[in-house]
């Protein structure tokens, strides 16, 4: 910036500073906001954001300089942070952004601080008492989202990011948040838009029909639109699985090492293994990681069909519903023993598909091969005690996951149920258009399916005018962000 334009910038915010530095009651307009960027409690560091017009002034006020003496922008600064009342409160780094060159479109401030909870606190209620107001969750992307700083589907990303629990749902939120999706879904509404500007054509100049042949043409090009957006759609269910991870059981017999193989999985004793069955009475529950996937794995109170106890019973019946609503199973059976009678309620959910055998204790002399087991399922044999086999598990966890969910051609996936919402009701209003086109229906009505099936492609990039959903939407995302 030139030196003229930023004496002129210093001179605009020294009226705004002196006047909210005296009196905190003269907000202007647009309210600035401010939160703690980072985890709560204990750590060497914490950043307290800030962001509005008041930011400017702020900058220079809190280094305890004179209000015009603003710090250069995108230039970290070493300072003592200097509260309206009161001894410095610590040693900062203080950054600050000038509008529109910011992560939200405004004046925005980054204070590094010693991460004490007490210091941000205390920086956080000088802010407040400065004029600032406390963010709302998500508020930040919020503000960068209307100011046009990135597209709803980005600013969605920008939550999938944080909250990702797998290195596929990492890389699957960065080509989202690098503006992939956007880049797609303006591909489909240009598409759409040239159909229906042919189509509308018709409609201004009501004296032509709709030729045979144009007729034809306008129904491939929609069945075109149609083939690409079931292409994305179908990558839903596996982007479901890097989002939410997948669900996996372990059950089996008392005593055949279900909570030894929770262990083994983990790399640590979270289940508590004893040679006296029934240990386990209720469920376990932990999220794993295998290769690109995030599994929550239960572990399970024994089969047992003669138990009379009844909190051993108890413990069962949770065991049997957990298995019910699972997308894997991890049936352990003692090889030493002979094929265990399992309730039928369990055999009614093992699947081909969905079911390992494990063949647990083969490093004991009397294991057997239990091959007429469920000879359907997949078979691993290994030894808990000794850890053959755990690699060849792990391997065959990633590849039964990977045949259920079908890793998708397309390098996009979705995995917001919002956004299939909105590709699916596009869909069926072009199913709609090509109905229309087929029973020759008026044009008027032709271009009303695909004027509904572009409103549908705006909402997924933020086309629209909702604020109730908008609310909704970044109520989810954390303070601060």
């Amino acid at each position: 910036m030139a030196a003229g334009a930023m004496a002129q910038r210093h001179m605009r915010f020294a009226f705004l500073a002196a006047s909210f530095i005296l009196h905190p009651s003269l907000m202007p307009f647009s309210e600035t906001i401010a939160a703690v960027a980072t985890p709560p409690g204990e750590s060497a560091l914490a950043i307290v954001r800030a962001s509005g017009p008041l930011v400017p002034a702020l900058a220079a006020a809190v280094l305890g300089r004179p209000v015009t003496d603003i710090p250069s922008p995108r230039h970290a600064t070493f300072g003592h942070y200097h509260p309206l009342a009161g001894e410095s409160l610590d040693q900062i780094v203080l950054t600050y952004y000038a509008a529109p060159a910011s992560a939200t479109g405004e004046d925005l401030l980054e204070i590094s601080c010693h991460g004490n909870p007490l210091i941000v606190r205390r920086i956080l209620d000088d802010l407040f008492a400065r004029g600032c107001r406390p963010a709302q969750p998500g508020e930040f992307t919020r503000t960068a989202f209307l100011a046009g700083k990135l597209d709803l589907s980005q600013a969605e990303a920008v939550a999938d990011l944080i909250r990702a629990r797998s290195e596929g749902a990492l890389r699957a939120a960065r080509r989202q948040l690098d503006g992939e999706l956007s880049r797609r879904i303006q591909e489909f509404s240009s598409t759409l838009l040239q159909i229906q500007a042919e189509v509308e054509a018709y409609i201004d100049f009501p004296e032509e029909d709709l030729p045979a042949e144009n007729s034809a043409a306008l129904r491939a090009k929609i069945s075109g639109l149609v083939t690409d957006i079931e292409k994305l759609l179908a990558t839903t269910r596996y982007g479901t699985l890097l989002r939410e991870g997948a669900s996996a059981v372990i059950a089996g017999p008392p005593n055949a090492g279900k909570s030894s193989l929770l262990n083994a999985l983990l790399g640590r004793p979270r289940a508590i293994v004893s040679p006296e069955p029934g240990t386990t009475r209720d469920f376990i529950e932990e999220r794993l990681y295998i290769g690109p996937y995030a599994i929550q794995i239960t572990d399970t109170a024994g089969l047992n069909l003669v138990s009379q106890n009844p909190i051993e019973a108890e413990g069962i019946n949770r065991a049997l519903e957990k298995i019910a609503n699972a997308d894997l199973l991890l049936l352990v059976i003692d090889s030493t023993l002979p094929s265990p009678i399992l309730p039928k309620s369990l055999l009614d959910n093992i699947l081909s598909t969905n079911t390992l055998v494990l063949e647990n204790k083969t490093d004991l002399s009397d294991s057997v091969i239990h091959n007429s087991f469920f000879p359907e399922c997949q078979h691993v044999r290994l030894s808990l005690k000794t850890g053959v086999g755990l690699e060849a598990l792990s391997a065959m966890l990633v590849s039964v996951l990977e045949k259920s969910y079908s890793i998708p051609h397309e390098d996009l996936i979705l995995t917001s149920v919002r956004h299939s919402e909105a590709l699916t009701h596009t869909k069926t209003s072009l199913g709609a258009a090509l109905d229309e086109l087929t029973t020759h229906a008026p044009t008027e009505i032709l271009a009303a399916h695909l004027r509904d099936a572009l409103e549908s492609l705006g909402t997924i990039v933020g086309n629209l005018d909702n604020n109730a959903m908008l609310d909704h939407l970044f109520a989810s995302f954390c303070i601060g962000k």
